[in-house]
């Protein structure tokens, strides 16, 4: 992420570092949790504040390479776990409170342009998708689900119209022969919808992001992350969240504004308990931050990208109960077992 890299390597931009740099206040320093760490984009930038301490964490191993760079070049100021966002507080003492942290959601172009993972349609390997600590794959998923299964997840993660056709076809496919490759998977989905030439999207976009979802268990962990970070941040301090599709927006959208100062009438359809008066942030303005035009020329993945953030209130933390109950179809739906 903005560190040296070796022609051989991928590039991995920082979505939008200027500004969630800004959000974060680092100014006057403090202790800030990068929970994505990646390529290390958003904490060497942070680091460059003589004042700040970094606890950096991501579920991918490979990250660990780009991590010992910075310990080495800030070896008292950060440290790195290869965690979950769902082990965040077994990373930090939920005495020590922090001043900031940072999620930034989703796929990362170096996981991307891996094709040894199965994340890209040119991918000529098995259809993997395990971004690190998933227990499976996408390929297990494509083979073992039953049809309702599979289509749900499709329909649901995706917000694939043609999920019938597509899973009817993977179910043909695989009584013949099991789908190991990603070539296998394209060729099923390219067979079953019709390319719209208008659109710039390739057809297998929202199959492969169901099943990366539900492999990683992206939903739960965010549920799962933003709790708890709400529990581990001081009063007066951040929360920063880039979301990349629209289930992760909508979860990022509810938290804040519904457990904010000037939060809205609570849904009829949540249950009326004291859950509706918890109160964790302060005002939530609804700054939606999106890449400007020279980023999305520069960096065309940052073009779905939304920043919001959110301050931590004075109030006691207490569990955001009907954050899950909101949530809870897509929460139910990465429970299946495989």
């Amino acid at each position: 992420m903005n560190l040296p890299q070796s022609s051989l390597e991928p590039q991995h931009f920082p979505v939008m570092l200027k500004e969630v740099i800004r959000a974060c206040s680092p100014e006057e320093g403090g202790h800030f949790v990068d929970c994505t760490f990646g390529a290390g984009g958003y904490s060497a930038e942070l680091l460059k504040f003589p004042n700040i301490n970094i606890t950096a964490l991501d579920r991918d191993k490979e990250t660990e390479k780009k991590a010992k760079n910075l310990k080495k070049k800030y070896f008292n100021r950060f440290s790195f776990f290869n965690e979950k966002f769902s082990n965040l507080d077994k990373i930090i003492n939920t005495n020590k409170k922090v001043d900031a942290i940072i999620f930034d959601l989703g796929i990362s172009s170096l996981q991307l342009l891996d094709m040894s993972r199965g994340f890209s349609f040119k991918c000529k390997d098995k259809i993997d998708m395990n971004m690190g600590l998933s227990s499976i794959s996408a390929e297990e998923v494509i083979n073992e689900l039953d049809e309702d299964s599979l289509k749900l997840i499709i329909k649901m993660f995706g917000d694939e119209k043609e999920a019938s056709k597509i899973v009817k076809n993977i179910v043909i496919a695989r009584k013949t022969k099991k789908i190991s490759k990603v070539s296998e998977l394209v060729k099923i989905i390219e067979k079953s919808k019709k390319r719209d030439y208008s659109k710039k999207i390739n057809v297998c976009t929202k199959t492969f992001q169901a099943l990366r979802i539900f492999v990683n268990k992206e939903t739960t962990e965010l549920i799962e992350g933003i709790i708890k970070a709400s529990r581990l941040v001081k009063s007066g301090g951040k929360i920063v969240i880039v979301s990349f599709h629209s289930i992760e927006d909508k979860i990022v959208k509810f938290f804040f504004k519904n457990y904010s100062k000037n939060k809205s009438k609570p849904s009829r359809y949540l249950p009326d308990d004291k859950a509706n008066s918890i109160i964790l942030f302060e005002e939530y303005k609804n700054n939606l931050i999106k890449p400007s035009k020279e980023e999305i020329l520069n960096n065309p993945p940052s073009r779905s990208a939304k920043l919001r953030f959110i301050i931590r209130s004075k109030n006691n933390f207490c569990e955001p109960a009907n954050l899950k109950i909101k949530f809870k179809k897509y929460l139910d739906l990465e429970r299946i077992n495989v």
